[in-house]
């Protein structure tokens, strides 16, 4: 073996210390080198019995000698095959190792049908699920190839393909069957249960679970029968039932959860059947809904678990000393060091219906259970997940992960079940099951804690506890269902700002980009989505940002954008590259994903998607990339022009937030003059007035800007009359209460009407030549006297006159704080834009004058974000000169004159500023 561990030391002078002590089957050579070859066959066994079957394959390949130990029967007697795809050449690779093989849980019809390759013969416990799709045939053959089974298992999803056909097959092959437990069977007859009578003289335990017709008379002839569950199954004869189950002589317990049995039948079984000890009924509607049987408490002294009744107090009466331990009695059960056999199979199959039924009633959710939920029905589930049996504990952490979520399709949990699991100890409880080495805890336990996240203060006490460390790691299984429900935990995790960091010191952002890496491949649309959401979330903070960009992130998202058909994928993708690109000039994102291959292209073809939210979110990041000049033009390019306007033409009757994005990426792409014009030409006017009459802020606020920077070309201008915007900016600027969308709409109506557009207006601009018919002067009057109001909003006549008569800046500075909009700081203007409202000072309409300095004031408020970029332009332009003629102009309105005196005095701040 060539691998070695070197003996930590520690030097205190020229005295050496070891630590730790080393086990006299270690021997170490000169250096110090502790050679792990010479370890114990049997220590190496017990090592390799803690891992799972990849980490044991590795470890077996790291020398001959632990090979050999890796083929150990003693480690091949239990075998989970659900994280893996299993076909028949797995299972024949796998067979020299199953010769001793005890017991097998399998997942699906093709694990089924290769389970009789694995020539296990000395099998004895089966367990299979999501056996949908698994036939009669296949049943039977195992049951023909497996003699010894003492346990068959499957559920709890539906067996639909199975009939009585196959159980009589399992009754004539497997007589020495102790257990049998089947999920969603259509019929089970007469026939076959006569038949499991006739044959399995030791069968004490049937569960007939959600079937949708059983034989009831039949039943009462498995005189072995112990245990019986019939829970969620219709169509019960109950009188004929009650007739020949009192007779089965060791009947102790009755499971009619989620049935239609009625008081006087449970009141006749309870004094009919001698035997009967513990009748669980959960969620029997009949039973909750008569005053006078829930009141009742003489229950002939049998035990009755139901919603109304406390479950925990019932169970702890089957113990002779139930002294203030009755919440902890699964607990005292199992630390019991005197055990009884009987004792001990009663409470085992307790645990094991108590466990399926609380799942199955989280996943129908009925209402009305929030009192059970509360008082004992998430503490039960707490107390499963404490279980010696695994499938009692992944159901019970399934169960949590259930029952907390009301409305999955929008992540809504109920905030009182999850902060009771986790003043319970169910945090703890569930990062302990996550570390298990048993990768079906994992999958359980992450999606558990997922689900509770979604609560703030849940999220906190995970973090707090080590949860964060616990799914980064666990996001690097090798196991899709493992590493699905980490990022998914992860994802939840990080929708608030206070665990992002933790999530990237704790090396969560590099698994979830390696997640993508590894699953785009083989194909895993959940844990892709997962992972690309959680990134997405990751992305809007600006250091993870760069952390993702770093470990390859860019590249990751931009391949799933392309060649993932997952609508969820694609919208996640498409979200995570739209925050990656929102950090503007903090970080160089913006510009390494417009640069990397393929992605604006993938993105525009995105805006395509039938899927709304895909659209929305590749629009979103399409208008973040373009704030960037490249990515203007590369965008223009990727014939992203033509595809936005047809997004903007689709989403009349969309949601607001995908209209938002679909005015906003045309907004960003018409910075550029050229895209402007292309834009007009296309036909992207008439959608963008139409989003401009939305009653929605965020969408009529990014329509008019859209609409303004489109007003600066007279040919679009031209458009904007034409097309009836004259109106819908009117109303925009004299009714939004965004003060933003007012600002923007009164810029664009004065860029129309400031001569500009009018040689435009002589020859039309329709494409067959002949223009709409317009009323441009109506139009002119109509802006004009908007825009004024506009301006007159923001003035105050007595600041007016105060600043007007005095010299001193505090009347000034008053102004400007009544006249500012924050928002408008964001903006930032080109050479050109600037220019035209330095002419716009001299234009011949003094509303124009008043609103070229008003919009002036604006952008070069000091802290404004573009303020010195704007000062930069003034400066270039000469326009010192133009602003002190309109603020000693004497025909000027006060406003024009006021304003442009606060943009002079904006102007002198910053050059004081630069020199300083």
């Amino acid at each position: 073996m060539n691998r070695r561990v070197r003996r930590k030391l520690a030097r205190r002078g020229q005295e050496k210390i070891d630590f730790p002590e080393l086990g006299e089957c270690l021997t170490l050579d000169e250096r110090g080198i502790v050679d792990w070859t010479r370890l114990p066959d049997d220590t190496v066994l017990q090592l390799f019995s803690c891992l799972n079957y990849r980490d044991r394959a590795s470890l077996s390949s790291t020398c001959r000698t632990w090979r050999t130990l890796g083929v150990s029967p003693s480690l091949w007697q239990v075998l989970d095959l659900r994280p893996h795809k299993c076909d028949s050449d797995a299972a024949v690779a796998l067979a020299p190792r199953c010769r001793n093989l005890k017991k097998l849980r399998f997942r699906g019809a093709e694990s089924a049908d290769a389970i009789i390759q694995l020539q296990a013969k000395s099998l004895c416990e089966i367990s299979g699920d999501y056996c949908r799709k698994i036939t009669d045939a296949t049943l039977s053959v195992i049951a023909a190839r497996h003699e010894s089974l003492e346990s068959l298992q499957l559920g709890p999803d539906f067996c639909e393909r199975i009939s009585s056909d196959a159980i009589k097959a399992i009754a004539i092959c497997c007589p020495q069957l102790r257990r049998l437990r089947l999920s969603g069977i259509r019929e089970v007859d007469g026939d076959a249960i006569n038949a499991l009578a006739r044959h399995c003289r030791n069968l004490m335990d049937i569960g007939l679970i959600d079937c949708l017709n059983v034989d009831e008379l039949a039943l009462g002839n498995v005189l072995s029968l112990r245990f019986l569950s019939v829970a969620g199954t219709t169509n019960m004869k109950w009188s004929l039932a009650l007739q020949n189950w009192s007779k089965l002589p060791n009947l102790m317990g009755l499971d009619v959860s989620r049935t239609d049995i009625i008081p006087n039948a449970v009141l006749r079984l309870f004094s009919s059947s001698p035997s009967l000890k513990i009748l669980c009924a959960l969620y029997c509607p009949a039973l909750e809904q008569d005053a006078s049987f829930v009141s009742n408490n003489n229950h002939k002294g049998k035990l009755l678990l139901s919603f109304f009744t406390d479950i925990f107090k019932e169970v702890a009466s089957l113990f002779a000393d139930t002294t203030n331990k009755e919440r902890n009695v699964f607990m005292e059960w199992r630390n019991l060091k005197t055990k009884d056999r009987k004792m001990d199979d009663v409470m085992n199959w307790l645990e094991w219906i108590l466990s399926h039924s609380l799942l199955r009633i989280a996943e129908s959710n009925p209402q009305g259970l929030d009192n059970f939920w509360l008082s004992q029905g998430a503490y039960l589930l707490l107390s499963l997940m404490r279980s010696a049996q695994e499938e009692v504990q992944e159901r019970a952490a399934t169960g949590l992960a259930t029952f907390v979520v009301i409305d999955d399709e929008n992540a809504s949990i109920h905030s009182g079940r999850a902060e009771a699991v986790m003043r319970d100890g169910g945090i703890g409880l569930l990062l302990n099951l996550a570390r298990s080495w048993r990768e079906g805890l994992q999958t359980e336990a992450a999606k558990a804690i997922a689900n509770l996240s979604v609560n703030a203060n849940v999220a906190k006490a995970v973090a707090e506890e080590g949860g964060i460390s616990i799914l980064a790691n666990l996001a690097r299984s090798m196991n899709r269902l493992v590493a699905e429900e980490a990022a998914g935990g992860l994802w939840n995790l990080s929708v608030g700002e206070e665990h992002k960091a933790a999530i990237a010191e704790a090396g969560g952002v590099k698994a979830l980009v390696d997640l993508i890496f590894k699953w785009s491949v083989t194909g895993g649309e959940g844990v892709l989505e997962r992972a690309a959401g959680a990134l997405a979330n990751l992305a809007a903070d600006d250091k993870c940002s760069m952390e993702v960009a770093t470990v390859g992130g860019v590249h990751a998202l931009v391949k799933l954008a392309q060649n993932c058909k997952s609508e969820g994928v694609q919208e996640q993708a498409a979200r995570a590259l739209a925050n990656l690109a929102a950090h503007g000039d903090s970080n160089s994102n913006n510009a390494a994903v417009g640069q990397e291959a393929g992605a604006l292209e993938a993105l525009v073809q995105l805006t395509r998607s039938p899927h709304d939210g895909v659209r929305q979110e590749a629009a979103g990041a399409l208008w973040n990339l373009s704030f960037d000049d490249r990515n203007r033009e590369a965008i223009a390019a990727a014939g992203g022009v033509e595809a936005l306007v047809a997004l903007a033409h689709s989403c009349a009757n969309a949601s607001p937030g995908l209209q938002e994005r679909a005015a906003g990426a045309l907004w960003g792409l018409s910075v550029s003059e050229a895209n402007s014009i292309a834009i007009g030409r296309e036909g992207g006017v008439a959608p963008l007035i139409a989003l401009a009459r939305s009653d929605a802020e965020d969408v009529h606020e990014t329509a008019a800007g859209a609409l303004w920077n489109l007003a600066f070309n007279p040919g679009n201008a031209f458009r904007i009359v034409e097309e009836g915007g004259v109106p819908a900016l009117v109303h925009l600027c004299s009714s939004s209460v965004s003060k933003m969308a007012r600002f923007m709409a009164a810029l664009a109506l004065s860029y129309m009407f400031d001569g500009r557009m009018d040689e435009v207006a002589l020859v039309g601009t329709s494409s067959d030549s002949t223009s709409k018919s317009v009323n441009l002067d109506g139009a002119r009057r109509m802006a004009l006297k908007n825009i004024e109001a506009f301006i007159l909003a923001f003035s105050d006549p007595q600041a007016f006159s105060a600043a007007a008569a005095s010299s001193a800046p505090a009347p000034l500075t008053q102004v400007t704080e009544s006249a500012r909009i924050h928002e408008a700081g964001h903006l930032r203007c080109s050479g050109a834009e600037i220019g035209r409202f330095v002419t716009m000072l001299r234009n011949s309409s003094s509303i124009l004058k008043a609103c070229a300095a008003f919009a002036l004031l604006q952008f070069t408020i000091p802290g404004g974000r573009h303020a010195q970029h704007h000062v930069r332009l003034l400066q270039n332009t000469g326009a010192s000169r133009i602003l002190r003629a309109a603020a000693a102009a004497a025909s000027a309105p006060i406003e024009a004159k006021i304003f442009a005196r606060i943009v002079l005095r904006n102007l002198e701040h910053h050059h004081i500023e630069s020199s300083n």
